[in-house]
């Protein structure tokens, strides 16, 4: 009887196998962090994260889908691939949020699930799922693999997706059996520039920057809209030349916060139909050119495509991708680039032209205007004792008591419209966070983990509604395990109060199926090995937040806010 043959260990040393492969190929690429969830067919993916000197670090999340949001926040803060992991069935599809938030969002988060065998498919296997079919209508590359010599070609073209032009999710399904083979070790490279965005730059056409400086030096009063776009290609320096150069106001989308510190003289804050103001409209509307910088210029931004008018003002779109570009307004000159390289080359093109800067323009001075109107109506509001505690009182004292180099996440629902509106984000780069392409609950306190480890130098503090907090509270676990100084606040208002305004302002106040129990969120934290305080009193609401985010470890202040539909948001639908 014929036996099997036992490699030698020369053999050995020159294959792995396809788990410690997908293990080698995140290390390549400079990862650093993983966020996952176990399950039966990710054992040998554990078993060579748990025996391989890679380095990288493993976060065990509660929920999949919290792995993603914490792997978007880190991207998000880092200019990283985040990199989040489950198993096969339930796990694929709890990833899914946050892989097609991250995808919408421009953010380069690399999703990883393991499978059933490739043998086993259609076989009724447990957890068996078509991962590809589920995937690739959300995310911008996404592959199953069938056997473990395909492992380093599919994670390099991988991180070349999520890198390169427009960033976004990808998705490496990685079946147990492919895992378990082996394959060829000197196949096992990367390159560690795709680790990160953006990998690789792309210049505007030189025709169309000469077309767009002679738009600028024509223009009367210029305006930039500026999205998460210049964030992430890093051109925020650009930008201020830009806009310093031409006297232009820039406002920005939620996304684009920390394009241009707030404090500057030409920083208008952010406009559209979620934390845009009337006072900050008005400056839009005046404009007779605007320049879309990395901004899709989408309903949000446009307040339903309204301000600007279409055809009051001549349109200037910047983006990398060349789809966005005349989707939703006619435009006189389209830049197809990264925004940095964009801006750069506009700079130089109105310098050789002689186009002097002005240190007092009357552009910033009028807004300045707009802006001290808007500040006046909030100081207002936030001044006041009345219970329940209104939420600019919450905005007035976080603002207050955070230092400028802090990172503040929000959730799209009551929280994000009054930040995005009146918290002074200083400085540049990522400081206010927000999922704003789909807006899905349970956001704020998972992507702050990920945020506050992209950037353990700086405070971070997560805020959400406590509709959100019901969708995410296991992460508080995670959380207390890991003994980090993240500071959650919860708005606590008993509805899901997006919702409820929504049915006040459009439907006759006829409320139905929004509102749900009261919940003392801090004795929940509290359970959860989270230093903890619920607020009632607008004036013991300071000192609550200051011990809070003095606590060397998690923190979490409940704050029992006025419902939303008894506020004043910042919404213009609802001001309507």
């Amino acid at each position: 009887m014929n036996r099997p043959v036992e490699p030698s260990a020369a053999a050995q040393a020159q294959t792995v196998s396809g788990a410690e492969a997908a293990v080698w190929m995140l290390k390549a690429h400079g990862v650093e962090v993983i966020f996952g969830l176990c399950g039966d067919t990710s054992l040998p993916l554990y078993d060579a994260l748990a025996r391989l000197p890679h380095g990288m670090r493993h976060v065990l999340t509660r929920d999949e889908r919290s792995a993603a949001y914490m792997a978007d926040g880190y991207a998000r803060v880092s200019g990283r691939v985040g990199v989040c992991e489950g198993p096969s069935g339930g796990g694929a599809t709890y990833l899914l949020p946050g892989l097609v938030e991250a995808n919408e969002s421009s953010v380069p988060v690399l999703g990883i699930t393991t499978d059933v065998s490739v043998a086993a498919r259609g076989r009724y296997t447990l957890t068996e799922v078509d991962q590809g079919a589920l995937m690739q209508p959300l995310t911008k590359w996404n592959a199953v693999l069938d056997r473990a010599a395909d492992i380093p070609r599919v994670f390099r073209a991988a991180f070349n997706q999520m890198t390169t032009g427009r960033p976004g999710s990808a998705h490496i399904a990685l079946p147990f059996d492919v895992q378990n083979a082996s394959l060829e070790r000197a196949d096992v490279w990367g390159d560690p520039s795709l680790g990160q965005v953006p990998a690789r730059r792309v210049a505007p056409d030189p025709f169309y920057v000469e077309l767009a400086a002679k738009l600028l030096r024509e223009a009367a009063r210029p305006l930039f809209i500026c999205g998460g776009g210049v964030l992430i290609s890093g051109a925020e320096h650009e930008l201020a030349e830009l806009a310093e150069r031409l006297s232009a106001p820039v406002a920005t989308t939620i996304s684009g916060l920390g394009s241009i510190p707030g404090d500057h003289p030409l920083a208008l804050g952010v406009v559209g139909s979620n934390g845009g103001t009337p006072e900050t409209r008005a400056v839009v509307d005046q404009a007779d050119l605007v320049v879309f910088a990395g901004c899709r210029a989408g309903s949000v931004t446009t307040e339903r495509w309204r301000h600007p008018a279409p055809g009051r003002a001549k349109v200037l779109h910047l983006d990398i991708d060349p789809a966005v570009i005349g989707a939703n307004y006619r435009v006189d000159v389209p830049l197809v680039g990264d925004a940095r390289l964009a801006l750069a080359l506009l700079n130089e093109a109105l310098e050789s032209r002689g186009r002097p800067s002005r240190n007092a323009p009357p552009e910033a001075a009028a807004v300045q205007e707009a802006k001290a109107r808007k500040l006046a109506k909030f100081r207002r509001l936030a001044a006041s004792d009345e219970k329940p505690i209104r939420p600019e009182r919450l905005v007035a004292e976080l603002a207050q008591a955070l230092d400028p180099d802090s990172m503040l996440v929000t959730d799209p629902g009551t929280p994000c419209p009054y930040f995005s509106a009146y918290f002074p984000v200083r400085g540049t780069g990522r400081r206010l966070l927000s999922n704003r392409a789909h807006g899905a609950l349970g956001y704020a306190l998972s992507a702050a983990i990920g945020a506050h480890l992209a950037r353990p130098a700086a405070k971070c503090v997560a805020v959400m509604g406590d509709g959100s907090f019901g969708f995410t509270v296991g992460e508080l676990e995670t959380a207390a395990r890991l003994k980090l100084p993240i500071t959650f606040v919860v708005i606590a208002n008993g509805s899901y109060g997006w919702i409820k305004a929504g049915q006040k302002s459009g439907y006759g106040k006829r409320y139905f199926s929004v509102d749900f129990g009261a919940t003392d969120h801090a004795a929940v934290a509290a359970a959860y090995g989270v230093r903890s305080r619920r607020v009632t009193e607008p004036r013991e609401l300071a000192g609550a937040l200051a011990q809070a985010l003095a606590h060397g470890g998690p923190s979490l202040v409940d704050v029992v806010c006025q419902p939303l539909h008894e506020a004043h948001a910042p919404v213009s639908e609802w001001v309507a």
